[in-house]
């Protein structure tokens, strides 16, 4: 019997077709994935399931009954519940009374008591290893999560649907995160998994959905799928998911940070140097002082503590604009805050950080010309896709967007270049594609610094790992120095991986 049946549904927002007839099985007490990149139309589907949208056209059946006037409310009350990307906890509670509020035992008077006991039974019963009484902004991130999860099941959710659920936890994390739903399933729950992730995918499905483009392109058993396989479907064409890095003879220091404090109550300061020819991975989960560390090197914050150097200059004290002219590339975490102006054109967006130089600027006047032809040249080499140098950045796919801003930061051939999570939001082909460009600008001698949540892009692209934990850096060594689990145990913060 299916838990749940949606067929041929179709959603549009205005003239976009976020969903365009699609058809989802899912069995009961099954784990079932729904994979695709971003934009596929994942978490619109389950919106839709949930009763937070209302389809234009199809069928719902829960449980084998059809599904009218859908809302959150209807949906619970059949037994569906929802673990959303962003939490909704409040930190000035305990576990027990985020758990419990709305659904409180003993009406008007609190059974604090009988509610302690529930809460602590549920988290027991699935392994959860919460404590109730703990107040939750004590909590790890994957500890929150727990949490969430622990609300829908108290509220009677027999089929759960959980969007993106790893995306912010570290590997040992993500462990135990599989862990949990294996033992949800053993007791008869029915698990909806939104993800991009193959790994993970692989890992704990027993039926895989593939969306592509808001499509439905195949429903398969998860063991007779492949990595491989799975990407191809998801892109639309074969994807190679091996990337070399071949040896490279590293250079003088390009960049040095010595005793840098990136977070106020950090154990201790943070010092490393990256050379030419080098990529060096901060590896972490997110939170940890990445941000910091990506402003203080490009001028955008003070530094609280610490030098920082580029090309034996101390660069300390200047602004942003002085740190670039002396051969810095900067692509940003938040590109479309910090890299793009998304309402503007291709070629206004090639010039942002060029408007100094006077191959594109005289006397304060725009040699559009220069600025058009350069920006032509870029989308060629760097194979941006876009209807015409005059289309809104705004209006590109995340892949060339992030194309866009990784060219126009290379193209004035820096000394440095500080990649910070380069690849995030991007489907599979556009990651191997800006994996190779980092790998190219290396082997030109380039110094890279990249800051990535995911481990498998520090993996596959640094030559050095610095696992970066609360403000500091709990090791730092070469690659192949490391093993997969010495990293997510130092990401977790187990010092004594060191």
């Amino acid at each position: 019997m299916y838990a749940v049946e949606m067929k041929d549904i179709i959603k549009r927002f205005g003239s976009f077709t976020a969903n365009n007839g699609i058809t989802l099985l899912v069995k009961k007490g099954e784990i079932h994935c729904l994979l695709g990149e971003n934009g596929a139309g994942k978490s619109t589907l389950m919106n839709i399931l949930f009763g937070l949208y209302r389809q234009d056209s199809g069928e719902i059946r829960i449980n084998g009954k059809s599904v009218e006037n859908h809302s959150p409310l209807a949906a619970s009350r059949m037994g569906l519940g929802m673990v959303h990307q962003h939490f909704m906890l409040v930190d000035a509670l305990s576990v027990w009374e985020n758990v419990v509020v709305g659904l409180e035992p003993g009406g008007f008077r609190i059974d604090r008591k009988e509610s302690i006991r529930k809460v602590q039974e549920l988290s027991d019963r699935y392994h959860f290893e919460l404590n109730a009484e703990e107040q939750v902004g004590n909590l790890s991130v994957g500890m929150k999560q727990r949490v969430e999860i622990l609300k829908t099941v108290y509220r009677g959710a027999e089929i759960i649907i959980m969007d993106e659920p790893t995306a912010v936890l570290s590997p040992p994390e993500v462990e135990q995160f599989l862990m949990i739903l294996r033992d949800m399933r053993a007791d008869g729950k029915t698990i909806i998994f939104i993800t991009h992730k193959l790994k993970e995918t692989l890992a704990v499905a027993d039926r895989i959905t593939v969306l592509r483009a808001g499509k439905s392109v195949s429903t398969i058993e998860a063991g007779n799928a492949s990595a491989r396989e799975l990407a191809g479907m998801m892109v639309g064409h074969e994807v190679d998911l091996e990337i070399e890095r071949p040896f490279n003879e590293a250079g003088g220091a390009v960049l040095s940070v010595e005793g840098l404090r990136l977070l106020p109550n950090a154990a201790s300061t943070v010092s490393f140097d990256i050379r030419e020819g080098e990529i060096f991975g901060i590896a972490g989960v997110e939170g940890n002082g990445q941000k910091q560390l990506e402003e203080m090197i490009m001028g955008l914050i003070k530094c609280r503590e610490g030098r920082i150097s580029v090309l034996g200059k101390d660069v300390t004290k200047l602004g942003t604009r002085k740190r670039r002219q002396l051969g810095i590339g900067y692509i940003p975490s938040d590109r479309l805050n910090r890299a793009l102006l998304s309402s503007f054109s291709l070629e206004d967006n090639y010039l942002l950080g060029k408007q100094f130089s006077d191959n594109y600027v005289r006397h304060g006047i725009v040699r559009h010309k220069a600025v058009k032809e350069a920006a032509g040249t870029l989308m060629r080499e760097y194979d941006v896709r876009a209807a015409g140098m005059d289309q809104a950045a705004g209006s590109l796919s995340g892949g060339n967007q992030q194309k866009l801003v990784v060219g126009r930061e290379a193209s004035d051939e820096p000394k440095l270049i500080i990649a910070c999570q380069p690849v995030r939001g991007l489907d599979i082909g556009a990651i191997h594609y800006i994996h190779e460009i980092l790998l190219k600008l290396r082997k030109e001698g380039k110094a890279i610094l990249l800051i990535s949540a995911e481990l498998t892009d520090i993996q596959q692209l640094s030559d050095r790992i610095a696992v970066l934990y609360k403000g500091e850096i709990l090791a730092a060594r070469k690659n192949e120095d490391f093993t997969e689990e010495e990293i997510g145990l130092l990401i977790a913060g187990h010092r004594e991986a060191v």
